[in-house]
């Protein structure tokens, strides 16, 4: 592997920086954002980092080009023509500043990347409700896509399982199983049937498939004999710290170290052109996702906050969420809004999508255009119908990843757990999802759909229908995608990237007070009051909601108020039910949505009930 020929700045360097350049890899299109420090004074005080210019190309890692540099090199160039800097020089190599005056270069170049198809690995454990489950988890913490998920017990044969990983051919596999202390065989048999498959390379022809054994401690010199017998040229095998020492504990961070280091050196190293993009980097290359989570992670735990961020693209869903210090992400591979789009409406059924569609449309004509959608991935709708439409499909595929996530994201399955050490967050139940919509305090979305909406109450009101936060939750969108390049540029300098994401990444658009019901009982609240809400402040406004009814009330980002709400004795809006609750806010671009539509959200049964219904939604949030 090519070190970077850039060490990552100290601390007293830092104080000197001015311009970051950072890159984000993607699948198709290569983005870059310019950080600046504006005005004088150190880094560490000046308070003045901004995002201020942002340019992409398309990403070339495969052929004719077959060299992601190439890309990255357009997009910094275009970056440097609407900076009226120059960043690229004539040999193609990224510009250094000199001295404080020099008009061109950059002083700090960091990068992400997802190009290729990101980091793709199969995870293999004993038990697949346990130890497999714990290796996803770290794949996915580490920003990979799971591609499947071996375990002794998913009824597979042998054969079976060596055949898939082949046809797969994976660019790491993480193995697990077993309590240190506990019996070896059955995680040795999980090997010794990994060991045969020797799938061929994606990128290079030299390539050593990366294996990662997490773990019983004292199975590791069975499996260290088992690749080094089978495979001498066809494996490197790295041995870490047990995933679950104990069934009472899942230590995670070990394992996510190792594939980000073995991305680096294995995945990046033989991928066209990423040897000498390394060289550029003046820090590890971290894949996409992961980099989203780390920010995440991060703004999380210095706010205190419970956090979900969304991220729907055109042929996947990921999302992300930190409830009581613990991390989690889940990637819906078959949900997204084109390449995947298909699979969005036969999953969810064009009932539920219509459901959210408050005009006359012809199923026939709308499966064409879900058809057309898919081999015209990039257009964008042209209609007013073609939008609402594609809005509905929206809210179906982030309800069914929400759904997917809530069920991955649980406790420990078997006994009572801490899931990592040093989180105080421990239930009584097993099994039980982590994810509690009463206590989210943040809602981020990212993708073209949400963050490209015509009217930003059309973002709110996708994510309140489609992930039913209840209590109060507060609203907002990545404003042009930023939070990979912030999450990379954490890793170097994490104040200046606290203060892009709150001054340029993040766009606040409000809050979402919801009521919710008993289980099951919201259809019979339906029509019946529900709670009664009062704005004072900078904005002053009062009403009285039925289950059914929504309101919102504009108050600005900037604007601070008091919120009252009273729910009668069958609702609940965080404090119990029929207790009232008492919140002081600020607003947003959209403002406050007050939904007394009940939890589960419930839409009425008859059709034309139902579009009545949806069109007075929209008729009062666009208001």
């Amino acid at each position: 592997m090519s070190s970077p020929a850039h060490a990552v700045p100290s601390m007293l360097e830092v104080s000197k920086l001015r311009y970051i350049l950072a890159t984000d890899c993607g699948s198709t299109t290569t983005k870059a954002i310019l950080v600046e420090r504006r005005g004088e004074g150190s880094a560490a005080d000046a308070g003045s980092w901004r995002q201020t210019q942002r340019a992409e190309a398309p990403t070339t890692v495969e052929e004719p080009f077959a060299d992601v540099t190439i890309g990255v090199s357009n997009a910094l160039t275009e970056i440097g023509e609407l900076a009226g800097r120059r960043f690229i020089a004539d040999d193609g190599t990224i510009i250094r500043r000199s001295h404080e005056g020099d008009p061109n270069g950059c002083d700090l170049y960091i990068s992400t990347s997802s190009a290729g198809g990101g980091l793709q690995m199969v995870v293999a454990g004993v038990v697949a409700q346990m130890t497999a489950a714990s290796a996803k988890r770290a794949a996915l913490g580490a920003g990979a896509i799971v591609m499947d998920t071996i375990a002794a017990n998913d009824k597979r044969k042998p054969h079976e399982r060596i055949q898939r990983i082949r046809e797969l051919r994976p660019d790491m596999v993480l193995i697990s199983g077993g309590t240190d202390g506990g019996n070896v065989q059955q995680v040795v048999q999980i090997a010794e049937q990994i060991a045969p498959a020797k799938p061929r390379p994606r990128f290079g022809g030299e390539y050593e498939l990366p294996v990662i054994f997490a773990g019983n401690a004292d199975a590791a010199p069975q499996v260290r004999a088992i690749f080094g017998a089978r495979g001498e040229k066809g494996f490197d095998l790295a041995v870490v710290q047990n995933l679950r020492p104990t069934l009472e504990q899942e230590n995670l961070g070990p394992a996510r170290d190792k594939i980000h280091d073995v991305f680096l050196e294995h995945v990046m190293a033989h991928a066209p052109g990423y040897d000498r993009l390394m060289s550029w980097s003046d820090a590890p290359i971290m894949p996409t996702p992961g980099a989203v989570g780390d920010i995440l992670q991060r703004i999380a735990a210095r706010d205190g906050l419970n956090a979900v961020c969304v991220d729907i693209g055109g042929a996947t869903t990921d999302v992300f969420s930190v409830f009581g210090g613990v991390f989690n992400r889940t990637v819906s591979a078959n949900l997204g809004m084109s390449y995947s789009i298909s699979n969005v409406c036969a999953e969810a059924g064009m009932e539920n999508v219509l459901r959210w569609v408050p005009i006359e449309m012809d199923e026939r004509e709308l499966r064409n255009r879900v058809k057309n959608k898919m081999i015209r991935p990039t257009t964008i709708p042209q209609t007013a119908e073609a939008l609402v439409f594609e809005q509905a499909v929206a809210r179906e595929a982030l309800r069914l990843a929400y759904v997917q996530h809530k069920e991955f994201a649980t406790t420990l399955k078997g006994v009572q757990q801490q899931r990592t050490v040093g989180d105080l967050f421990s239930q009584q139940a097993s099994g039980q999802s982590i994810v509690n919509d009463m206590t989210l305090d943040l809602l981020v979305a990212s993708g073209g759909v949400l963050s490209h909406a015509p009217r930003v109450e059309q973002t709110a009101s996708m994510l309140i229908d489609s992930f039913e936060p209840q209590g109060f939750t507060q609203l907002a969108k990545d404003s042009i995608f930023m939070m990979p390049h912030l999450g990379v540029l954490a890793s170097v300098h994490a104040p200046a990237a606290m203060e892009v994401f709150e001054r340029d990444c993040l766009v606040r658009l409000g809050w979402c007070v919801a009521a919710t019901s008993a289980a099951g009982t919201a259809s019979r609240h339906w029509g019946k009051k529900c709670f009664t809400y009062r704005v004072s402040g900078a904005v002053s406004a009062s009403g009285e909601l039925t289950c059914g009814e929504v309101a919102l009330v504009r108050v600005g980002i900037d604007q601070e108020v008091e919120v009252v709400v009273e729910p009668t004795k069958e609702f609940d809006l965080g404090a119990g039910f029929g207790k009232s609750v008492v919140r002081r806010l600020k607003g947003g671009s959209a403002g406050i949505f007050f939904d007394a539509r009940g939890r589960p959200l419930m839409l009425p049964e008859k059709e034309a009930d139902r579009k009545a219904a949806v069109a007075r939604w929209d008729a009062v949030w666009s208001t």
